[in-house]
């Protein structure tokens, strides 16, 4: 028999409706049952935990059949309580599946921390964008004689003088002693 003759006889036709209806059935089966395991059009809404304190936001979710993960943040937000929550994903309101992720992002105790950069002996002019781009402040600028006019000689914290590396909260105020332009008076 030609393998054409072989796919126009009975039995080849009847087997292949016996695996179409079995093709049928097995995609039914597995709709419902998909249907049925992944809690199909059941959702739940997401609450609102921006603001809220780690214990407060525990319970809510576990109120919500919700889970959360708690990510690390570098960003202080004055605006919030410490260790509070300052974002999440997905958003409040958002309607999601029970047992999802809830992502949060604490604000922490204070400013992250940086070193205090090496200006001495550079422009005020230069020593500025410097200040300011590692998140620090100018405070109060003072001068004393010497003959680099506008030239930092010191780096002061809280009236004490630091060193290049001191470690400050990002937003701290460094106050700078510049040079006036005169020599030193020598007795």
């Amino acid at each position: 028999m030609s393998l054409i003759q072989f796919l126009k006889s009975k039995v080849f036709l009847k087997q292949l409706g016996f695996a179409l209806i079995a093709l049928i059935v097995l995609s039914f089966l597995m709709l419902t049952w998909l249907r049925y395991s992944t809690n199909h059009g059941e959702f739940v809404e997401v609450p609102e935990l921006t603001g809220k304190s780690l214990d407060v936001v525990e319970i809510e979710i576990k109120d919500s059949d919700l889970q959360m993960v708690v990510q690390d943040s570098a960003n202080y937000n004055p605006d919030y309580p410490k260790f509070s929550v300052i974002e999440q994903a997905p958003k409040a309101g958002a309607l999601v599946k029970e047992n999802r992720k809830i992502y949060l992002t604490l604000n922490p105790s204070g400013y992250r921390k940086a070193g205090v950069p090496n200006i001495i002996r550079r422009t005020f002019r230069q020593a500025k964008p410097t200040i300011e781009a590692l998140g620090f402040e100018v405070g109060n600028i003072t001068y004393v004689n010497d003959i680099g006019k506008d030239e930092v000689i010191e780096v002061r914290y809280k009236g004490e003088k630091i060193a290049p590396g001191t470690l400050l909260e990002k937003t701290t105020k460094i106050d700078l002693v510049l040079g006036n332009g005169n020599r030193s008076q020598k007795p």
